[in-house]
């Protein structure tokens, strides 16, 4: 089943601040989400902020219900799942695998395929709260998408149907792509925690409302001077 000839069963493994949040964007799109995998009671609770009424499940008997598997789980634990759950034989032929890691491709998902899963690396390049706030920001949101040619499109169909921009990422380029990911969210995370005690320090009430504004303006204005400068190239 792809997007476009229906409903898709969704199996959400991590609750994190990411996974709650695609399978809200993906059931407002009129998907079924049928459960989370979730571990901590932070994870529970979260789960069950974002996706009320959605049943927390053991991995076996989700990914058996789901025509659709969202791994968004941490980077480092990926491979060893995905290698795990394919030892555990509950990978299904013809079903959906979707990753949320920055720095892989669709090749870590190799245990799945083998079982004949269908694989889809698909990175949403935003920071997440891990609230209903998310989904609004979704909308402005370009997603890496990472897949093989034939299945490429169902990536990108959800991608729309969550509301975001797809952007095709080679498989041999997902590791500068998480590079430049990374480097933005770093640098801007230890600039802006700089800045703001260095207001504190000089006595600025709600140091954070002032840089607000000025942080804006200024990545605005120098995104679109990087655009315009780009564009007389070559």
């Amino acid at each position: 089943m792809t997007p476009q000839s229906g409903r898709l069963g969704i199996g959400i493994v991590g609750a994190g601040r990411v996974g709650p949040v695609l399978g809200a964007a993906l059931a407002g799109a009129g998907h079924a989400i049928v459960g989370v995998a979730a571990i901590s009671q932070s994870s529970r609770d979260r789960a069950e902020a974002m996706l009320p009424g959605v049943p927390i499940l053991e991995l076996p008997a989700l990914i058996e219900r789901s025509e659709l598997v969202i791994l968004a789980v941490p980077a480092a634990q990926l491979e060893s799942l995905v290698a795990g759950l394919a030892a555990a034989g509950v990978w299904q032929q013809g079903q959906l695998v979707l990753h949320t890691a920055a720095e892989f491709g669709y090749a870590v998902l190799a245990p799945a395929m083998a079982a004949g899963a269908i694989p889809l690396a698909v990175h949403p390049a935003m920071v997440f709260t891990g609230t209903s706030l998310d989904l609004v920001r979704l909308r402005e949101t370009y997603f890496a998408v990472t897949a093989p040619g034939p299945v490429l499109p169902i990536g990108q169909a959800l991608v729309v149907e969550m509301g975001g921009e797809p952007v095709v990422i080679a498989e041999g380029d997902r590791a500068v792509y998480a590079e430049a990911v990374a480097t933005a969210t770093g640098f801007s995370a230890a600039i802006v925690r700089q800045s703001l005690d260095l207001l504190a320090s000089v006595g600025v009430d709600a140091p954070a409302n002032m840089l607000g504004p000025l942080l804006r303006s200024s990545v605005e204005t120098a995104l679109h001077q990087a655009g315009s400068s780009t564009d007389f190239v070559g």
